[in-house]
């Protein structure tokens, strides 16, 4: 087994901070920027996932602190799948995704990671995005830069979510 030194993931293994981590970043808006937050509204916000699968890995997740999607109001749980939807269009036609996989993992032994608070995962995909050194190597290659991947989504994700919630808003 060959191993890689990444020391910028310590802070997910080392001693973990008290609470919900996506509670403290739906309670902390002026640290958005810092945690990269792409969106946030009254009902749910929209982050970066600090350990992706694939250059672009985000996530939606309710404010509403909470580990059974049956637990959640109608109109947030509607309002999340409509943020999925507008996201999953802007991946595909501004951001170059050949493919999106999206997912939510529910419970521990349903493979969640923060399994306390319901979130959803959007993953783009390209053809070759996977190769050898992941199944090989058991390591994957990062081939962006995060912080600027952030701001090309950010750039791509506001106008678009912000256009669409105006828009039904009119026509209500």
């Amino acid at each position: 087994m060959n191993y890689m030194y990444a020391p910028w993931r310590e802070e997910y293994f080392g001693e973990k901070k008290s609470g919900c981590v996506f509670c403290q970043i739906a309670e902390n808006p002026k640290h958005d920027e810092q945690n990269y937050v792409l969106y946030r509204d009254d009902l749910c916000f929209i982050v970066m996932n600090r350990y992706p699968y694939t250059p672009g890995h985000f996530m939606v997740i309710p404010h509403f602190h909470t580990d059974s999607i049956e637990e959640l109001e109608p109109k947030t749980w509607l309002h999340v799948a409509e943020l999925v939807q507008i996201c999953v269009k802007a991946l595909k036609e501004e951001f170059g995704a050949q493919g999106i996989n999206l997912g939510m993992n529910l419970g521990k032994s349903g493979g969640a990671g923060i399994a306390e608070h319901v979130h959803y995962h959007i993953i783009p995909r390209w053809i070759g995005d996977t190769n050898f050194i992941t199944t090989i190597g058991e390591s994957r290659v990062y081939s962006n830069d995060f912080k600027n991947i952030y701001e090309k989504l950010k750039k791509i994700l506001l106008p678009r979510i912000e256009k669409s919630l105006d828009t039904k808003k009119c026509t209500k």
